[in-house]
């Protein structure tokens, strides 16, 4: 199992932000299964909204990007008022919206990698020794 972040679970849904590598996570993905912040599941919806309205997905790519994200294996951690401001110390720490800090929380707190193509996370992930998913 790893933390799954949606950078990564949006090159499914995007063709254009598609590589070898996001393609090799979801394989391991659909093995292994997956564990995610609770705004995850938002992020990756908000995203599809946006990208329906600059075009870059018409009905029917929507329609398949639904049908990808209903079959991942990813259980959704929650999170309390007190976790989120904890984060927010982390996100400071380490100069990360609260978003990208709430994934790398729960790789450190979990002991568990974490799969992204964000740059900057994946630059705090080699600095707190956070395993990186490729």
């Amino acid at each position: 199992m790893f933390i799954l972040d949606a950078s990564v679970t949006l090159a499914w849904c995007f063709e254009d932000e598609a590589t070898d590598a996001t393609d090799a996570i979801l394989r391991r993905l659909l093995g292994e299964g997956g564990l995610a912040p609770g705004h995850w599941p938002f992020e990756v919806a908000n995203a599809l909204r946006s990208g329906e309205r600059r075009r870059r997905l018409d009905a029917s790519k929507l329609a398949e990007a639904r049908s990808v994200l209903a079959i991942l294996p990813v259980d959704v951690a929650t999170a309390d008022i007190s976790s989120a401001l904890a984060i927010l110390d982390s996100a400071r720490l380490h100069d990360l919206s609260v978003y990208d800090a709430a994934y790398l929380d729960l790789a450190v707190s979990r002991g568990l990698g974490l799969a992204t193509v964000d740059q900057r996370l994946a630059a705090v992930c080699r600095t707190v020794g956070v395993p990186l998913i490729a």
